[in-house]
């Protein structure tokens, strides 16, 4: 994971200090791009413990379709919460309630979810059904992928101008696109990341669309090959600084290899009982707060 070190030493040596919406602060640079090999493991960060579940669950999740967080918390899956606890402290049912007690709600309750859980229009939303239109951009992207190899069109869009005001979070990951080699060997994903968390986020993002290029290479008959990251603005917050820094000194171990279940063949058909990870070693874990 060499990449994503240099990633690190590059903002930190070279990025320029900025004030951000969250009013933490971070240092960030401008146009990144970092590239991870499929074929000689699975790129799951080793020089801190993270671990796969969530990432798939969450994966998963935007498959589905789905906007709430009920799926996720119902799964012990945090990392989405803080942002609709946001928005549920400043309205009228608010009872001072904690994030913890607020999760606790959206798991008893499903018409507490249905009311507070939703997250608008995000991921799952724009991949399954673009802008409400019934357009299903992850259908047409395995039907491409199959049936028109060599397409400069296979493309999914989270980024909707039309509905991005309506969301918690626009999309920070927003734009996909797949490339499959001359010979149809291989398939290759490269993301555009408007907005990168370098510490929080980034390794997070670049595991769940390894992933999903696992899972897609998979079903259209295909073997995954490259996952290309192109950043945006890609910043460390402020507050980070120590851990990044303490990251650096830890030398990276060998990458895991990810199992996926041979007997599934359409990405919609995936669990968390298909995903596996082995032989994944890593250096303890490294926390940092999440700036919303």
């Amino acid at each position: 994971m060499k990449p994503y070190l240099d990633l690190c030493n590059h903002i930190l040596e070279y990025g320029e200090d900025r004030a951000d919406r969250t009013g933490t602060g971070t240092r960030s640079v401008f146009g990144y791009q970092s590239r991870y090999d499929l074929r000689d493991g699975f790129p799951l960060l080793t020089t801190k413990k993270m671990f796969l579940r969530p990432i798939a669950e969450e994966l998963l999740w935007f498959i589905k379709g789905d906007t709430n967080i009920k799926y996720l918390v119902d799964r012990n899956v945090r990392i989405w919460n803080e942002w609709p606890y946001e928005d549920y402290k400043k309205c009228d049912s608010y009872e001072n309630e904690t994030l913890d007690e607020f999760v606790e709600k959206i798991k008893d309750s499903e018409t507490f979810a249905k009311e507070h859980g939703n997250l608008g229009p995000v991921y799952g939303a724009q991949w399954r059904n673009f802008n409400n239109e019934g357009i299903d951009q992850l259908e047409k992207l395995v039907d491409s992928l199959t049936n028109n190899p060599f397409s400069r069109r296979h493309i999914i869009s989270a980024w909707n101008p039309a509905q991005v005001d309506n969301m918690a979070l626009p999309p920070c990951h927003s734009f996909l696109q797949f490339y499959v080699s001359a010979d149809e060997t291989y398939l290759s994903c490269q993301l555009y990341q408007r907005s990168a968390d370098t510490f929080l986020g980034v390794p997070f993002n670049i595991a769940s669309y390894a992933l999903m290029t696992e899972m897609l290479a998979q079903v259209c008959g295909y073997k995954a090959k490259e996952f290309v990251h192109t950043l945006g603005d890609a910043h460390i917050y402020i507050d980070h600084f120590d851990v990044v820094k303490e990251q650096l000194t830890r030398k990276p171990l060998t990458k895991s290899k990810l199992v996926l279940n041979k007997e599934v063949k359409s990405i919609f058909d995936f669990t968390i009982e298909d995903i596996k990870l082995e032989d994944y070693e890593a250096h303890p874990r490294l926390v940092g707060k999440v700036s919303v």
